[in-house]
Formats: structure tokens, sequence, C-alpha cells
């Protein structure tokens, strides 16, 4: 079994929300990092409300979009689930994607500015109490150094981990070697013995991401070149049923964990060695849905 246990991904889907708050104290007591949840079905909510569904592993949000609310109100929020939670909760966010945005009719600023004004914007609200953590969503070397200069922690989200390394010599050295500075990462992971299968399912989560330019601009950062402007070009020419077969094998072990048990736990292992204190693996399956993803990791991890 893999020495430290992995943090996991939890999203509230509707209709299977009590079960899903089963599910984190199942999550809990078998003794996994910590419960991360992303902005769908409502971050935030579900983080209250495993508040009260668990007792110890620390929890958080893996993110939330710093244009959606005011920082005054998440820093209420995020001061009650700090307070009800007995000082467990990271409060992830970020600036999300200027598509994702637009969508919502919220005009993305400058990154970096526009992090720096929420941060201090979050930590400056008057009798919000105390404040949890502030971990910053980051991609690129520029965000990830602002993480360091002013948040107690970076999370990336589909990084490769051949670049973590890289990537975290932009912290101040004090940050990198702060064991309580937060360092995680979402991963797309899929476990089967059928490793083709397990690699389509993550293919089929990480497609989205392709359509998003500063993901592609990253990705040709680390070394993917040749594959992001191929897909560019599939892009361009609105042939989306090419990205599968663009997103070679070497790319996609990089940036996720798919087949067989051994190999996603020794990926775990992979990802501590880089410098990722805390992965958080995002589960799916290859027969089934979230609950069977659960099953599938819980199995592994035994």
């Amino acid at each position: 079994m893999t020495e430290n246990l992995p943090a996991l991904a939890l999203a509230a889907v509707p209709g299977r929300r009590k079960k899903t708050l089963d599910l984190a104290r199942e999550i809990e007591d078998r003794g996994f990092a910590g419960i991360y949840c992303a902005s769908f079905g409502d971050g935030l909510g579900l983080c209250e409300a495993l508040a009260f569904a668990t007792e110890r592993i620390p929890i958080g949000t893996a993110i939330v979009n710093m244009y959606s609310r005011h920082a005054s109100e998440y820093a209420q929020t995020s001061s009650l689930i700090q307070e009800l939670s007995g000082g467990r909760f990271h409060f992830g966010v970020g600036v999300s994607h200027d598509a994702m945005n637009r969508r919502l009719g919220v005009t993305t600023g400058k990154p970096l500015a526009d992090t720096r004004a929420f941060v201090e914007a979050f930590r400056g609200t008057p009798r919000a109490g105390e404040l949890p953590p502030i971990v910053l969503a980051a991609l690129r070397k520029k965000m990830i150094a602002l993480s360091g200069e002013i948040g107690d922690g970076v999370v990336f989200a589909n990084v490769a981990r051949s670049h973590v390394p890289d990537s975290l010599m932009a912290l101040p050295e004090d940050k990198r070697n702060d064991p309580a500075f937060f360092v995680g990462d979402m991963i797309p992971t899929c476990i089967s013995d059928d490793r083709e299968a397990a690699a389509a399912v993550n293919r089929k989560t990480l497609t989205m991401y392709l359509n998003l330019p500063n993901y592609r601009n990253y990705w040709k950062e680390v070394g993917y070149l040749e594959e992001m402007q191929a897909v560019e070009k599939a892009l361009e020419a609105k042939e989306y049923d090419r990205l599968p077969e663009l997103m070679t094998d070497r790319w996609l072990a990089d940036v996720s964990l798919f087949g067989p048990v051994s190999e996603v736990r020794e990926g775990v292992e992979a990802w501590f060695d880089a410098g990722v204190r805390t992965p958080i693996l995002v589960p799916s399956s290859a027969v089934g849905n979230q609950m069977k993803a659960f099953e599938e990791l819980f199995a592994a991890f035994s």
C-alpha cells in the first residue's frame, strides 16, 4: 500500500447529496489525506456540510471562482466553515477561465492584480472571525510566486508531473521548505486493468481543458509544444473528434493517473516525490459513475 494516502476530490451531484456526505465519512474513516471540492455543485456549500459531517479530515475548496462572489462574502462564509470545522478548512480560490467567466457575464481582469486585490479584501473583511488559510490556484510561475508571497498555499490542476519541481522553484525558499505551506494538485484518475479504457476516460475528462488557451500555453511551456499545436489546428478546423488521438500517451501519463492499481499507486508516490504535498485524486470509472469510481479507489488503497 502507498505509505502516504492522497486526498480525494468530491462533488455534490444533485440527487445524491446525502449519499455524498456518507461517502465523505467513509473517506475520513479510511484515512485519506483530505477532501477537496471543486466549484461544480457548489463546492463551498459542500464544505460547510462537510464541517458537520466529518470530524478530523482536512477539507477545502479547489477551487472557487473569485469573480463569482464578493471577497467579503467569501470571507464571512469561509470563516464560518473554519469555525464549524474546528480549523480544518482551506479556502482555495482562483480566477477560473475567461471562457467560463464570460458565460457567467463576468469580465476577467488582470489575474495577478485581481488576485492580489482579492486576497487583501478577503483578509481585510471586518468582523469576519478567524479566516482559514487561503490557497491560490496557479499554473505558471508568476501566479505560483504570488501564492508564495501572499498566500498560504498553491493548488494546481492537470499540471505536468515532470515539470512540478521546476514550477515549485518559483516559490520563496522558506515556503518550499515549510510543510505547512499547502501544495496540492487535482489529478484526473481512472483505475482499471483495461489500461486503454482508463486512458480513454481521462482523455474525455481532459478534453474541456484543451479548449482553454491558458492550459494550452502552459502545456506548450512544459514540453508539449507539438501536441498543443496539433490540438490548436484541430480546434481551428473544428475537428473536435480528433482531439482524443492528439492527446499522446506521454502527455496523458504526465498529467493524469490511469491503469491498474499498481500503476496508479506508483503514480501517487511519484507525485509526492515531485513535491506535491497533497495529491488530490479526481476519480472517474471506466465502468460506472462517481460512486463506482470511489469503490475502485477504496479497493486500491485499502
